[in-house]
């Protein structure tokens, strides 16, 4: 697993401006991160061209958790200065990760056979229902918690 992760690392940080930029794209057309639709190119390719660079040090360190906290706190402040809703935050980052994984399916860097085309086209698809169901799950609480804000709690 370790050589196709480093290949993948490899190719994140060697195009991460190619890949942010097809990022940028999709955020600011997709119908669940509206918030993006206004904000800059330059603004959002930074985002993730950002997330791609520190994607290494991320995942081969030695305590990742605590370096995904440092990036994800600051990419949350951020977002939540900006006045980008939580949902569109989490969907902007699940799009990010998924465009990864799209640049490198259009590389062909995985591909061996057939077989494992086709797990890498199921694993696919079980992350995108992955992602769908945070994006939902987010969006819903954010509802619920507006709500709670206007109505008194049932006594």
């Amino acid at each position: 697993m370790k050589a196709y992760a480093t290949k993948l690392i490899d190719l994140t940080e060697s195009h991460a401006e190619k890949i942010a930029g097809q990022w940028a794209k999709d955020v600011k057309t997709n119908v669940k991160t509206p918030s993006y639709h206004g904000v800059p190119d330059e603004k959002i390719i930074l985002q993730a061209t950002e997330f791609y660079r520190h994607f290494r040090e991320m995942f081969f360190h030695d305590a990742p958790y605590e370096q995904a906290e440092k990036f994800f706190e600051g990419y949350a402040e951020e977002r939540y200065r900006e006045g980008i809703p939580l949902h569109e935050a989490v969907y902007a980052l699940i799009l990010m990760r998924r465009h990864i994984w799209l640049y490198a399916e259009f590389q062909a860097i995985f591909i061996t056979a057939v077989e494992h085309r086709q797990a890498v086209e199921s694993l696919s698809r079980t992350i995108l229902m992955f992602d769908y169901a945070m994006y939902v799950i987010t969006r819903k609480y954010r509802e619920l918690m507006k709500l709670e804000w206007f109505e008194p709690p049932n006594t």
